[in-house]
């Protein structure tokens, strides 16, 4: 049985977890009364706490893993792509869901911290979950900017004003250029768990939720960039085939191991 989560994290982490919460936080709760400014001071700073929340539980080595840690990280990696893309695009505007996502998962993180990894585990076992988290992560900015073209979409058919986001082409573009590199790193995971599975985890492929979730969400991508490349997919169409496969690939990790680790209490 797993120890109280609360334990695991140490007082250091809680306090960085605790000022990256509330600097994601204020530019949502205070969005009348901070400039543009001001608001993307406060994401940098929380960006930059986040990261060192991150470092932190790391110093001593990848020991413990988890679906707060995963999220934690893919949030961390979202915030990445959105502080990028405002130096490219400074019209760029969904601080909002951003900010509050961000409180949440690096707030998880030090709840639930997760477990140890497998003992016989390879030294090789850190890059291979740095290759899933990154295609976790290009996949959630997908996402993102699939939800940023959706509402653009919804705003033209109102004849409302277009509110200072991007234009809608730039926006589906970014999409599928994020889907395409989060199929790469998503291939080359599942690759090497099942070739390099025994020498990774100290056991060969296994057919459980994690992999089988894994392989239908690699296909349901892999049809929707063949769809899109062969018959010109696009809009919401497309946008629900991306949502499926990323649902499904939430479940193959963070899903699973949510059952198992808080459900159910266990460590593996």
């Amino acid at each position: 049985m797993l120890s109280h989560p609360l334990t695991a994290a140490s007082p250091i982490s809680w306090i960085l977890a605790i000022a990256a919460a509330i600097a994601y936080a204020l530019p949502a709760l205070a969005t009348q009364r901070l400039q543009e400014k001001g608001a993307r001071r406060c994401l940098g700073l929380a960006w930059a706490l986040h990261a060192l929340t991150l470092g932190w539980g790391l110093l001593g080595g990848l020991s413990r893993f988890g679906f707060a840690p995963a999220l934690s990280i893919t949030a961390w990696l979202v915030l990445t792509v959105y502080v990028v893309e405002q130096q490219l695009y400074p019209q760029l505007r969904s601080r909002w869901p951003l900010s509050i996502m961000g409180s949440v998962a690096v707030l998880l993180a030090v709840i639930f911290p997760g477990t140890p990894l497998h003992v016989n585990a390879s030294a090789w076992l850190p890059l291979h979950l740095a290759l899933g988290i990154a295609s976790y992560g290009l996949f959630a900015a997908a996402v993102v900017h699939a939800a940023l073209m959706g509402h653009a979409e919804r705003q033209m058919r109102l004849g409302a004003d277009h509110d200072g986001g991007l234009p809608l082409l730039t926006l589906e573009r970014l999409t599928f250029r994020f889907v395409g590199a989060g199929f790469l790193l998503l291939t080359a995971t599942l690759a090497a768990g099942w070739l390099f599975g025994e020498q990774l985890y100290g056991r060969s492929w296994v057919w459980n939720h994690k992999s089988v979730f894994s392989l239908l969400s690699w296909i349901t991508f892999a049809v929707l960039l063949f769809g899109r490349k062969r018959f010109g997919w696009r809009g919401q169409s497309a946008v629900r085939v991306l949502y499926i496969g990323a649902a499904l690939l939430l479940l193959a990790y963070v899903g699973s191991r949510f059952v198992v680790e808080v459900l159910l209490g266990r460590t593996a």
